[in-house]
């Protein structure tokens, strides 16, 4: 973080550190409109937030003082920003729209994502038209996802998300843990014969990912034979020889660039899964959205900027006031699984203590995410952020329309959403309890304190395209805070030292004789106890 910059904004922030959000709404008339913006389908009403114009201005200098826009052109442009892996990051390539090339050392790539695509839809197609056959000669009635992290995580969240839109006569299902567990209860729900396999792996090693994929492979043949796995069996990766010694047609097998990161994957070969679900045309209604915030984001300014204003609220939060969370809440069902795809795209992107030139950072980075749908949080956690001793920023997402309008539902469930965001601005006071005739005892516990941030995203309707361009607004609302900060997004080594002890203690839990345990004393406490109980 440029510290300058920031010892003057956090200046700003503790001069204002009595801001109270019943008086600035009740001197500023305006206040709504002002602190209001739209992109993309969507609109952001941040002005249920601790903040003046004056201290807006003073954010967008720091954002400026980053140098954001030089990096926000590097980002685009297929710089290697990745600098620790020496890698581009060019997943906003993969739904450029325009005719405009996008390089990565000298070679144009728009061709190779274009004819991905092409190939995802082809094939995708087959299946949905019932013209991909079984190994017995049945059409394809369910689609297994076998992945981990982005390759779970993205096409799962999605396809919940865009249900109304899936055709009906096609099930998903996805298998990540390598808990045996996940995948024994799946393969209940299938039949052999009318089941496809998407086994999405770069390089076809990753160990969770294979332990599933290979034992799905053995409850397969075990049905069918060996000889069908080429008709059950299709792979989204770079390693042809793997997939073909597993028994794939590498003509069946999807390619993607090592520029493209797992959390950023959703509109790559990754989501074929998702394509199959809802169809290639709503698949580009689905890049049309990341497109058009990915423009949004690369052209407007910072202080009209939904991703920019959105990260310097955070910013606000997390390094002004101190706060270790945000929670995302959902007043829509079909979104119930993006709170935990943004724990990935937030924390594991963000979640650095050492900056981008090597140094131990100074400053609170990524913050703890999590949420749940609306209303069921309300009936758990709000009693927290209403009345605990925590500041929780929230982000409150809405539609006006339903995809299932039946009575009143819709409007009971956004009269909670609109009131919950009032509630936690404005509280109420001891005086308005006891006016109610509220007993003296229970004023204390009846008050609210209020002067809780939310900020409320607002769109039409749920549909590809503003699922799109929902999912590419926290994208780069995370990457300007990266940049912020002065770490690296895009890489995430501290994921790397448990599966490497992993691989070390499982030669240990299976070996036949004793090992000698050279680990800890709890840890050989616990795999002594392991071998015993399976003994």
């Amino acid at each position: 973080m440029n510290h300058d910059v920031w010892s003057a904004v956090s200046a700003d922030i503790n001069a204002r550190r009595n801001l109270n959000l019943r008086e600035l709404f009740a001197h500023d008339p305006d206040r709504a409109r002002r602190f209001t913006t739209e992109a993309a389908g969507w609109t952001l009403d941040y002005s249920k937030n601790l903040i003046t114009p004056d201290l807006m201005k003073s954010l967008v200098t720091l954002a400026k003082a980053s140098d954001l826009k030089r990096w926000i052109d590097a980002l685009f442009s297929g710089e290697a920003i990745n600098a620790t892996e020496n890698r581009s990051v060019l997943h906003t390539a993969l739904r450029n729209l325009s005719t405009n090339p996008v390089f990565v050392n000298g070679n144009d790539v728009m061709p190779d994502i274009r004819e991905v695509l092409g190939k995802m839809a082809a094939f995708s197609e087959l299946v949905r038209k019932g013209k991909w056959l079984g190994h017995t000669g049945k059409r394809i009635k369910s689609i297994v996802n076998i992945g981990i992290g982005g390759s779970d995580l993205g096409p799962a969240m999605a396809y919940q998300a865009l249900k109304p839109y899936a055709k009906s006569s096609l099930k998903l299902y996805f298998v990540s843990n390598v808990d045996a567990t996940h995948l024994a209860e799946t393969l209940k729900k299938v039949k052999a014969g009318q089941t496809l396999f998407v086994v999405v792996s770069k390089t076809f090693t990753t160990q969770e990912t294979m332990t599933n994929a290979e034992n799905a492979r053995a409850w397969l043949i075990g049905k069918l034979g060996r000889e069908a796995v080429a008709r059950h069996f299709v792979a989204v990766s770079t390693n042809a020889e793997a997939v073909e010694a597993f028994g794939i047609d590498p003509a069946n097998m999807f390619g993607f660039w090592d520029w493209v990161g797992g959390r950023y994957s959703l509109t790559s070969a990754v989501g074929l899964s998702l394509m199959m679900a809802i169809g290639a045309k709503n698949f580009t209604k689905l890049l049309k959205g990341y497109y058009k915030m990915d423009r949004h984001f690369s052209t407007v300014p910072f202080d009209r900027n939904l991703p920019v204003i959105m990260a310097l609220l955070g910013i606000l939060y997390s390094n002004g006031y101190g706060a270790e969370s945000y929670a995302v809440l959902p007043y829509d069902q079909y979104l119930a699984r993006f709170p935990a795809y943004l724990q990935q795209l937030d924390m594991e992107s963000n979640g650095k203590s050492v900056d981008r030139d090597g140094r131990r950072v100074t400053s609170a980075t990524g913050p703890i995410v999590w949420g749940e749908p609306g209303t069921n949080g309300q009936h758990a956690f709000y009693q927290l952020i209403h009345q605990g001793t925590r500041l929780i920023p929230c982000d409150f997402i809405g539609f006006c329309k339903s995809h299932n309008p039946i009575g009143d539902h819709h409007d009971k469930l956004m009269a909670n959403c609109f009131a919950q965001t009032e509630a936690l601005a404005f509280g109420k006071t001891a005086a308005e309890c006891r006016a109610e005739g509220v007993p003296e005892e229970l004023v204390p516990h009846k008050t609210f304190e209020g002067n809780h941030p939310t900020n409320t995203l607002l769109a039409d309707k749920l549909t590809p395209e503003t699922f799109g361009a929902l999912v590419a607004l926290y994208e780069h609302k995370v990457f300007v805070q990266g940049i912020i900060w002065n770490i690296f997004s895009f890489d995430q080594w501290g994921v790397e030292l448990g599966k490497v002890l992993a691989s070390k203690v499982l030669a240990e839990l299976s070996a036949k004789d004793t090992p000698p345990l050279k680990h800890d004393s709890s840890t050989n406490a616990l795999i002594t106890r392991y071998r015993e109980a399976r003994a």
